[in-house]
């Protein structure tokens, strides 16, 4: 058996004594009072974990990433709505233009002045 988890478990623990935070405790078999986390962890497992083999740790780090950034800026959330909790800032495309001010959105272009 490997029990490195309780031995990370016992450091956090002690160091967050020493930082002065108290923690809360979730009973063991008792998923329903953290139901933001467990959605998470099951998103997380349907979307990415079970589809995937990792071969390296850089892999993973990379993979897992992409798949954060999409959960908070573009996957749609029941919760929100169907939105995203952070959507991603999205600009119409500029047209090819030789003017620099032929480059400003319509909006911006009738608030700037020639003097």
């Amino acid at each position: 058996m490997c029990y490195g988890s309780e031995f990370i478990a016992t450091a956090v623990q002690t160091w967050l004594g020493q930082i002065g935070v108290k923690t809360l405790y979730i009973a063991p078999g008792s998923p329903w009072e953290n139901g933001y986390n467990e959605s998470f962890n099951g998103s997380l497992r349907d979307e990415l974990l079970n589809g995937e083999i990792f071969y390296s740790l850089a892999e993973a780090r990379v993979l897992i990433e992409a798949w954060r950034r999409h959960y908070n800026t573009v996957r749609p959330h029941s919760s929100l709505g169907y939105r995203p909790p952070a959507p991603e800032a999205a600009t119409p495309p500029l047209p090819a233009s030789g003017s620099a001010s032929l480059h400003l959105r319509p909006a911006m272009a009738a608030e700037t002045t020639m003097h």
